[in-house]
């Protein structure tokens, strides 16, 4: 009798829950479900870089997206299911009461922002990340030594003090703070106290400043000095994390019956969907996988002879067991990629949506076909144009940074630029500058581990801008003089956490016989032209020089 696992992956816009066949990987259904309110823009305000989503986005897509993919399975699928697993975006806290409740879930918190989930992508705690930084740099330990070195606004402790200071009702009721990736283990296993949330290695690790080495999480002393406002706060959060190929329990009756599945289901801990994805995509050392979507997350596995005593500077950390129970898993990667080329997509909407839809010239129907239809078309022409245009002629240059510098060295005040611009330069030599820009910001986070000692042989790409646009794979390849191999599945995080929800089953003695079993393989691999590497290679050097111009000099 075959056996199944769920994996859900729940990224920024949406959640999918994938049904695979634990002995070989094997897809059996899928189905994909958009966070209601997040889609309508609630509770956001991109002019303040604030992002924040409701916890019952995440439940209402749970139940709806696993009894989909259900439905779509073969009779009596749903009886053979044995495991499930769930990766997140991350660092994306919320506060909970003494239960372990999100606070956005009890009524008076139902439309309070500050009570939900702070998205990965809020930028609103870039001062509290500033203070958390000088702190470390004059404490007697270092506490985001294991961190990259620079503690960033888009993480934990950031994140919970903005919120601490801003609100003083979630203030009064706050009782501990629990990850996006945690908390819906915890749901769905019927967890009643926020003391028995079982806390992730991955999540802890990279974004809390948790290490074995001093004890767990930093000391009350380094918290209270930092704001009084977080005295407490450690006691009641946890000591220990684990690697999320630990059974963190079974499904609760409840939630059986919500999800079609029987009580006997395990459940996995949670991870980062970009660790999970690495996962899917078949890590192995020496790999640098890349996680392209609207930012990217960048990962790696070493073994704990090659990074032995390395502290790499200016990433997003390295965790033992973050990404592989028995390995140093290491993270990096930018704050926005495909961000990029939707802001500039937006910019060309503009005519459409604001001179377009308020014509008298055509009916309303007609109009917003004609607006759907253009605005749909936007990225695929400027691609086949920017595709036509010689490297040689390419004589924009831009920089990544129009959601800030993720790595290396953190950064998220920084600004993009484009530089270069004549009256001849036209949207798609624009669109050309900024896919290499993106290209760029990578071999830069290539470019600081190799100088930190850690090697890279080839890369791996996934997600949907790397099985869908061969002209950024290939500018890709060509900045980075290296191949690109793709993965073969648009679900490769999904895949990971079935990986994983396999593992913690019982039905794989660990993660890399998981991954042996029911990896996807690949389906493209780019190589570079050694004629661009060399035409790109003075380009990137003019990106660098642009670079310590906008952060030195033009935005200071």
């Amino acid at each position: 009798m075959n056996k199944y696992v769920i994996g859900l992956d729940y990224g920024s816009d949406s959640a999918r829950a994938i049904v695979v066949d634990a002995s070989t990987g094997r897809q059996v259904a899928s189905s994909v479900k958009y966070y209601p309110r997040w889609k309508e823009g609630k509770y956001c305000d991109p002019a303040t870089n604030r992002y924040r989503q409701h916890p019952l986005d995440y439940i209402e897509v749970l139940e709806s997206s696993v009894r989909e993919a259900l439905a779509a399975c073969p009779p009596g699928t749903a009886q053979q299911v044995v495991g499930i697993a769930f990766d997140t975006t991350g660092s994306t806290p919320a506060f909970t009461d003494e239960s372990g409740t999100p606070l956005a879930l009890l009524p008076e918190f139902a439309e309070n922002p500050n009570a939900m989930f702070v998205l990965w992508k809020d930028h609103t705690a870039v001062k509290e990340a500033a203070e958390i930084n000088e702190l470390c740099r004059h404490w007697h330990i270092d506490y985001t030594s294991y961190e990259g070195g620079i503690y960033s606004s888009e993480w934990f402790w950031a994140k919970a003090l903005h919120i601490l200071r801003e609100d003083p009702q979630v203030r009064a009721k706050a009782y501990s703070i629990v990850e996006y990736c945690e908390w819906l283990p915890a749901l769905i296993t019927g967890v009643k106290h926020s003391r028995d949330i079982v806390r992730s290695r991955c999540a802890c690790g990279h974004k809390a400043m948790w290490h074995e080495s001093w004890g767990g999480l930093p000391k009350e002393k380094f918290l209270t000095t930092l704001d009084p406002l977080l005295a407490g706060f450690r006691e009641r959060l946890f000591v220990n994390t684990e690697t999320a190929d630990k059974p963190v329990g079974k499904l609760s009756p409840e939630w059986a019956e919500r999800l079609g599945l029987s009580t006997d289901v395990v459940v996995a801990g949670g991870a980062f969907d970009c660790h999970m994805g690495a996962v899917g995509a078949n890590i192995a050392p020496h790999t640098f996988v890349r996680v392209i979507g609207t930012s990217t997350c960048d990962v790696m596995v070493a073994s704990y002879d090659e990074i032995g005593d390395k502290l790499i500077r200016g990433i997003c950390g390295q965790v033992d067991g973050s990404v592989i129970p028995g390995m140093i898993g290491l993270e990096a990667g930018q704050s926005a990629f495909g961000d990029i080329y939707a802001w500039f997509k937006r910019v060309l909407e503009y005519p459409l949506q604001e001179i377009l839809s308020k014509s008298t010239l055509i009916d309303e129907t007609t109009k917003q076909k004609l607006i759907e239809e253009t605005s749909d078309r936007i990225i695929p022409a400027l691609t086949a144009e920017a595709e036509k245009i010689p490297i040689s002629e390419s004589t924009l240059v831009a920089t990544d940074w129009m959601n800030g510098r993720r790595t290396p060295d953190a950064d998220q005040l920084l600004k993009g630029t484009i530089t270069g611009l004549t009256l001849g330069s036209d949207a798609p030599r624009i669109f050309r500058a900024l896919v290499e820009a993106t290209a760029f910001g990578s071999k830069a986070i290539v470019d600081r581990f190799r100088s930190e000692g850690v090697r890279i042989d080839h890369v791996i790409g996934i997600g949907g801008i790397a099985l869908k646009s061969p002209f950024v794979m290939q500018t890709l390849s060509d900045v980075l003089d290296m191949p690109i191999q793709v993965c073969n599945t648009d679900q490769a995080c999904a895949l990971g956490a079935a990986m994983f929800a396999a593992t913690a089953a019982g039905l794989y003695r660990n993660v890399q016989e998981a991954q042996a079993a029911m990896n996807s393989g690949y389906a493209a691999e780019y190589r570079p032209n050694a004629k661009n590497v060399v035409e790109y290679q003075k380009i990137y050097e003019k990106y660098r020089n642009l670079g310590a111009f906008t952060e030195k000099e033009l935005f200071v």
